[in-house]
């Protein structure tokens, strides 16, 4: 009886452990988009990370340290410039509002060059905003309410920008001992991997990392290519900065659907600004490059590496941005790259079957 104790305890253990596994996450579910923004940026870094082990004499709480102060030197810094400068930007927009509500606005000169579409937007413009209390009117008719909720929208953006610095806090600790302790985790996590499967854990398991190299140095190339060629066609159809707008379109375009906002945007202006055959040559130019872009060269730098089909690169992209943010962006590729490895390798273990069954027929 003794001996068959620990045979069926093995099913029970096992049950323990999912139920302590399905606990675990939904009391830290909230720290996910960290956890994987932490071990993304490991991934992605790995590489330049190992050398500066080698130079800091193996010396992983140092090195750890370095690196994690780089990327709040690199990434974190940027980022918050960048939410700071969005804030001081809604304020301007909410006085705005403020202001228009209470006097009224005329109309643009530039609506009013809109070539077709400027006569109607005029009038629209003036029948609707060119009065006192335009915007609350406009927004109650919109289903918005009052004006008043503009300002709790923005008070509840306050709070929420506490969380996202709080949640970038998480993930430099988190990646401060994803540095340090990264070697020990991956051993630990292979000898799980290789119970659950094994002969086919190595392969599987290392598509993860690939994908996310992968994807940080694809949106990185395209981002600092689709930068410089922007900035050209901005100079040569005559927008203003076309440096800075370049490097702005640049960044967008780590973003679906950023780059061609940026160079609509920008076509607009010049036609608001008595341009139309350059911003029209500015949208076509776009168009074009942005089509071959998405179709052709994104797929292949993000699911290149991992022999990723054209369909599931995109819904990964796709899916995972809207899912979970810019996150997703690396997280989507990942995941259908996880699960077109296991149907390979499904397929794969049934072709081997194939030939043994036919060679030892019962």
């Amino acid at each position: 009886m003794s001996a068959n104790a620990p045979i069926a305890a093995h099913p029970v253990a096992r049950w323990l452990i999912l139920i302590v596994l399905a606990v675990g996450v939904y009391f830290f579910h909230g720290f996910l988009v960290p956890i994987l923004a932490a071990l993304i940026i490991s991934f992605a870094s790995w590489p330049l990370y190992k050398k500066l082990v080698v130079r800091c004499r193996n010396k992983t709480w140092l090195s750890a340290s370095i690196a994690t102060f780089l990327v709040f030197l690199l990434i974190i810094v940027p980022l918050v410039i960048l939410v700071f400068y969005t804030i001081r930007e809604v304020q301007h927009g909410v006085t705005w509002l403020v202001s228009v509500n209470r006097y009224g606005a005329e109309v643009p000169a530039w609506i009013m060059q809109l070539p077709v579409v400027g006569a109607y937007l005029a009038e629209w413009w003036d029948e609707t905003l060119n009065h006192p209390h335009a915007i609350s009117e406009l927004t109650q008719l919109i289903g918005l309410g009052q004006l008043a909720n503009i300002s709790k929208v923005v008070i509840t953006f306050g709070g929420q920008l506490f969380s996202v610095l709080l949640a970038l806090l998480f993930m430099l600790f988190t990646l401060f001992f994803v540095y340090k302790d990264g070697h020990s985790l991956a051993q630990q996590l292979d000898k799980v991997g290789e119970r659950i499967l094994p002969k086919r854990w190595y392969r599987v398991s290392r598509v993860a990392p690939t994908m996310v190299s992968a994807t940080v140095t694809g949106m990185t190339i395209i981002a600092i290519g689709e930068g410089i060629v922007f900035g050209f066609a901005y100079w040569l159809f005559g927008a203003p900065s076309p440096l800075t707008l370049g490097i702005i379109t640049g960044v967008m375009a780590m973003i679906p659907g950023g780059a061609p906002t940026s160079m609509t945007l920008v076509s607009l202006y010049l036609l608001g600004s008595g341009h139309p055959m350059a911003g029209l040559g500015l949208f076509a130019w776009g168009a074009i490059q942005l089509f071959v872009v998405d179709k052709t060269i994104r797929p292949k730098l993000v699911g290149g590496p991992a022999k990723l089909p054209l369909l599931p690169t995109l819904f990964g992209l796709v899916g995972g941005v809207q899912t979970m943010g810019i996150v997703g962006l690396f997280v989507g590729p990942v995941v259908m790259a996880l699960l077109v490895a296991i149907w390979r390798e499904w397929l794969t273990e049934e072709d081997d079957e194939a030939p043994a069954a036919a060679e030892h027929p019962q």
